[in-house]
């Protein structure tokens, strides 16, 4: 019975390997308009590099078990779902209401402590609670700035 079981689970395993999503691999990490307009300080920037832009960016750097399958699959999964939330390489797409909103759910997400998610900071390592004030504070300034200009308009 085990034996079945073994077979059937390999089986599955090994036509899983056949099917591969497409990644999120643009030629450049567009992230400049982003920075440029928030202006994070040295310590986001790191956080940024380090946790985000791999889901919340136009292009993903993949580690080595992420061609394996089903983990292939989550990780494509993970980033559709980043980048459908909050995509830095669009940010000159976005209005400046859903600039400001966009940081509203950074600062919920991050201050609860469900970004980054588990399953990254898993392999990945979590950020300090250094790393979550800088960000936290830095994201409160640059949110003034679109609250401030959807009150002129």
């Amino acid at each position: 019975m085990y034996k079945k079981i073994l077979i059937v689970v390999a089986i599955v395993f090994a036509l899983l390997q056949v099917y591969q999503p497409a990644q999120n691999n643009a030629e450049l990490r567009e992230v400049v308009a982003f920075e440029a307009e928030t202006l994070p300080n040295k310590i986001v920037k790191a956080v940024f590099e380090n946790n985000c832009y791999n889901c919340h960016s136009n292009k993903t750097e993949y580690p080595w078990y992420a061609a394996i399958s089903p983990i292939s699959l989550l990780i494509d999964h993970h980033v559709a779902e980043g980048n459908e939330h909050f995509n830095v390489s669009i940010w000159e797409e976005y209005s400046d209401k859903k600039k400001g909103h966009k940081l509203d759910e950074l600062i919920e997400e991050v201050g609860e402590g469900e970004m980054p998610e588990w399953s990254y900071t898993l392999v990945h390592g979590t950020i300090t609670e250094i790393e979550k004030e800088a960000v936290l504070d830095w994201a409160q300034k640059a949110r003034e700035k679109y609250v401030v200009s959807e009150i002129n308009k």
